[in-house]
C-alpha cells in the first residue's frame, strides 16, 4: 500500500507538509521557530498513531474517555544524525469504567500491532510506555500551550 506525502518549501527554513488527505502542517528548521521542527513531529506522529488507536481500541471495549493525553519524551545521540534511541510514552486518560488492565491492553495492542509509526521507529529506538488513570475530579483538560 503506498502512500504520498509532498513538502514544499516556503522560503528561509519553512517548509508546509500536505499529506495523502491534503491536511496540511508547517514545519521549519530548529531555530527558526514558526512550525514544528522536523525531529520533534516524528515524536508527534508517534503519540498521535498511538493516541487514535487506544481511542478505537477502547470504543470498541465499550468505555467512554473523557480525557486522554499523551506526553512523550524523545533521548538522541549527541552527534549528527542525531538519531532517538530512547522514547518514553505517557498516557494520562480519564473514563468512567477505565481499569488498568484495559488501558494497559489497549496501549500494548497499539505499540505492538497497529501503530505503523511505532512499527517503524522500534528498529531504531527502544520504546517504553507507562498510564495513569486520573480520578474524574483531576480531569479537566490542560491549558492549551502558550503562544
Amino acid at each position: 500500500m503506498a502512500v504520498t506525502s509532498k513538502v514544499k518549501w516556503i522560503g528561509g527554513r519553512h517548509f508546509v507538509g500536505v499529506d495523502s488527505g491534503n491536511h496540511a502542517v508547517v514545519l521549519s528548521g530548529q531555530a527558526d521557530g514558526i512550525g514544528v521542527k522536523p525531529s520533534e513531529m516524528l515524536l508527534v506522529a508517534l503519540a498521535s498513531c498511538s493516541a487514535v488507536d487506544v481511542v478505537e481500541i477502547l470504543e470498541k471495549k465499550r468505555l467512554k474517555l473523557d480525557l486522554l493525553e499523551v506526553v512523550i519524551t524523545g533521548e538522541r545521540d549527541p552527534q549528527p544524525p542525531w538519531p532517538y534511541r530512547r522514547i518514553h510514552v505517557v498516557y494520562r486518560l480519564a473514563g468512567e469504567g477505565l481499569t488498568d488492565k484495559a488501558v494497559s491492553q489497549a496501549i500494548s495492542l497499539s505499540q505492538e500491532k497497529y501503530c505503523s509509526v511505532a512499527a517503524t521507529v522500534r528498529g531504531v529506538a527502544q520504546i517504553s510506555t507507562e498510564h495513569e488513570i486520573l480520578s474524574p475530579d483531576t480531569a479537566a483538560p490542560s491549558a492549551p500551550p502558550p503562544r
